[in-house]
């Protein structure tokens, strides 16, 4: 137990940590932009709505939840501990080949780590925190004739604080009632600050992952002539490139569309 212990102590281990924790967090982007993509849907935020309440109120998805919020805690963590160990001896980040040439995201990557730090509480604050803790965010009523798959929708009031979502069907017209995040969304959005800080966070993204993806197989030993090409497109091409991309592209359009208004 105790050699155990002084593995995941050393740095070494730190960076072992670092890795597992970092592709989990790359699985969860995955996810959480394709529950995002349903911001793209034009039907009033019915869809998003409903997926946001399925995120919160679904036992295992919560659960998952809070192992995601230790990652990030612990990611961040262990990367300041070795960057602060780092600068007292010599500048390694991840384990790198030797002989190859640090790229500038591998030699930035505690700025990279500190902007994303710090969206993250922010944009946490302003949805997570918001849905969950705070009355802040209203309900939308949407009622959909079932015999012509109209939908129409109004805002709610519940009779009480501790609503949170209900479905009912009355005279063949099905009626979900939701709280409207898509509406915080949206005025969100519509701020340029807040979508500018968006888009730069992304671009940290990018350059975060372009080195942290391919950097945690070198770290976890994960290193072959055949694959090692293939994990080197993902990160660049998948990670580095698509996934930031596909959410910067949110804030941008939905603040064109505020534009329009």
């Amino acid at each position: 137990m105790s050699e155990f212990k002084q593995t995941f102590n050393s740095s070494l281990g730190k960076k072992l940590i670092m890795a597992l924790t970092g592709l989990f967090l790359c699985t969860f982007l995955i996810v959480h932009l394709g529950g995002n993509l349903l911001l793209f849907v034009d039907d009033q935020g019915f869809a998003f709505n409903s997926y946001a309440n399925f995120l919160t109120h679904f036992p295992p998805i919560e659960v998952i939840a809070y192992i995601l919020y230790i990652s990030i805690i612990v990611h961040a963590v262990y990367a300041l501990v070795l960057t602060l160990k780092n600068r007292k001896a010599r500048p390694v980040g991840y384990a790198v080949q030797s002989g190859s040439k640090a790229s500038w995201s591998s030699k930035n990557m505690g700025l990279l780590g500190s902007i994303l730090l710090l969206f993250i509480v922010i944009h946490m604050s302003d949805f997570w925190y918001a849905y969950k803790y705070q009355h802040v965010i209203g309900f939308k009523e949407y009622r959909t004739d079932l015999a012509t798959n109209q939908t129409t929708v109004s805002d709610y009031t519940p009779a009480s604080a501790e609503f949170e979502r209900s479905i009912s069907t009355e005279n063949n017209v099905e009626i979900v009632r939701v709280k409207d995040i898509h509406s915080r969304v949206q005025a969100s959005f519509s701020q340029p600050i807040y979508v500018a800080f968006y888009v730069i966070a992304m671009i940290a993204v990018a350059f975060h992952l372009l080195h942290g993806f391919q950097s945690a197989f070198q770290t976890m030993g994960w290193v072959h002539q055949k694959y090692t090409p293939i994990v080197r497109f993902i990160g660049t091409w998948f990670f580095g490139v698509i996934i930031p991309l596909g959410f910067a592209l949110m804030p941008i359009l939905y603040y064109i569309h505020s534009l329009s208004k």
